[in-house]
């Protein structure tokens, strides 16, 4: 078949990266900065440079990241880079602590592999963005045909024509229901077209035709080594895209995957907390709680630390942590705080419309109950009434809650004062919970932080 060179890719893909690898550490070694040395033996060097490439290849048979996939984006590139040098840096700080190596200075290993994922991303990026220039000059491309002709069918031809950098073109369609300038034909045709013309892949349109209409296709592209790809409409439910799992050789569609079900995508995410919640405690927290708690204390009675039980992922019960805004009172596990509010302290006025009230939940992000980003903790009365009068409202909880999150960054704070405003705020969180992404997590942030400076008068 024609236009495999592709194939290829993952060969170069992995030579640049193992390149990487060695250029880091050697380069490093070279200048004297930031290597190990065994405690026993002085010429280790080249014994540790082996562990650390035999443990790379180890790491890509089982984890397959240079597995040909024309469909692929910026983000998805970015979280596979991070896992793997993440579990390398794993991998290699074992083997340090195991054969007795030591590092020349402490943060060497950390900085190493900083270093070592900036050069493979930009690597990959430049790879990437080198491979879509070229395909959308018309090379590389793979030839397609569409069986069954339908809406869906239709807007699969709008996502080949709107993407020409994943190098696609489309041939036509084939189907026996109705006949169309794009129409090659009636299915039955469909073989005597591939000896006339090269095609790549088959798709398989279900809606549009019969079961064994499908077991046909798929035995004769068997006969014309041509790749067959099936699809079906999902649209209607609410996920962005089902995953496959088997039950032995049953095939099951999971229509209610969502990208963090994606042990790689958890990875990423609570690497991401864990350190983000480390840097803010130790940079920042550590000297700016005890000015807040001494404000507090002189303030009102009570204590400083105001612990409430909210709902957190898989519909579990946590202790969220706030700085205590109210006078203690009998309500605060049952009654929002309203404008006006006059349990709320003159203190508690400040630190809630600063958000610095917030703080204390960096804690709960530190020991995996929150996240950085995530949709909003509800107290566990509001959970129940919102279950029964919001649609799908606790799928909300598929996902650790977050001290801040898309509904707080684009400005919906505060009360909730009718079930429209609640409706509003779900809306984006489910958004984020299907279409979640590592960057939409750093612009939340991002937007987060412009709210904050700009102030909102919802923050009460």
């Amino acid at each position: 078949m024609k236009h495999r060179f592709s194939s290829y890719l993952k060969y170069i893909t992995f030579s640049g990266d193992i390149l990487a690898l060695n250029l880091v550490w050697v380069l490093l070694y070279v200048t004297g900065h930031f290597v190990v040395s065994h405690e026993t033996y002085e010429k280790s060097w080249p014994y540790f440079l082996i562990i650390v490439n035999v443990s790379w290849i180890v790491i890509t048979l089982y984890t397959r990241p240079y597995r040909e996939v024309r469909v692929y984006s910026e983000s998805e590139l970015i979280r596979d880079v991070f896992y793997i040098v993440f579990q390398h840096f794993l991998v290699t700080g074992t083997a340090i602590y195991m054969f007795n190596f030591r590092p020349i200075h402490k943060w060497g290993p950390p900085l190493v592999y900083l270093s070592l994922f900036l050069i493979i991303l930009v690597w990959r990026l430049a790879q990437l963005y080198l491979l879509y220039r070229y395909r959308r000059r018309g090379n590389n491309y793979r030839k397609v045909v569409i069986i069954g002709y339908g809406t869906l069918s239709k807007h699969l031809k709008s996502f080949f024509e709107t993407h020409p950098e994943f190098g696609y073109t489309l041939l036509g369609y084939f189907d026996d229901r109705v006949s169309s300038n794009d129409c090659l034909g009636k299915i039955e045709d469909v073989e005597s077209y591939f000896t006339q013309e090269q095609v790549d892949e088959v798709y398989c349109c279900l809606p549009y035709m019969k079961y064994g209409e499908v077991k046909r296709i798929v035995d004769l592209c068997d006969d014309y080594y041509v790749k067959v790809k099936i699809i079906t409409d999902f649209r209607a439910f609410f996920s962005k895209g089902p995953a496959l799992d088997r039950y032995d050789r049953i095939p099951i569609l999971n229509v209610s995957s969502i990208p963090l079900d994606d042990r790689r995508n958890q990875a990423v995410k609570r690497t991401f907390d864990f350190i983000f919640s480390l840097f803010f405690i130790v940079t920042i927290f550590w000297w700016l709680f005890p000015i807040i708690a001494l404000i507090v204390k002189l303030d009102s009675k009570g204590p400083v630390i105001f612990k409430q039980k909210r709902t957190g992922r898989d519909n579990k019960d946590f202790y969220c942590l706030k700085f205590r805004t109210m006078k203690v009172n009998k309500e605060s596990d049952t009654q929002q705080a309203t404008k006006y509010d006059n349990r709320i302290t003159k203190v508690g006025a400040f630190l809630r419309k600063s958000s610095l009230d917030e703080l204390p939940q960096f804690l709960n992000v530190l020991v995996g109950d929150m996240s950085v980003v995530g949709p909003r903790p509800h107290m566990l009365k509001h959970t129940l009434e919102y279950s029964k009068q919001v649609g799908k409202f606790m799928m909300r909880h598929s996902v650790k809650p977050g001290v801040t999150g898309l509904a707080q960054s684009m400005g919906y704070r505060g009360e909730t004062k009718t079930i429209s405003d609640m409706r509003n705020r779900f809306k984006l969180d489910k958004f984020y919970i299907e279409n979640w992404t590592f960057w939409l997590d750093i612009k939340i942030i991002f937007l987060t932080v412009v709210s904050l400076i700009r102030g909102s008068d919802k923050a009460y």
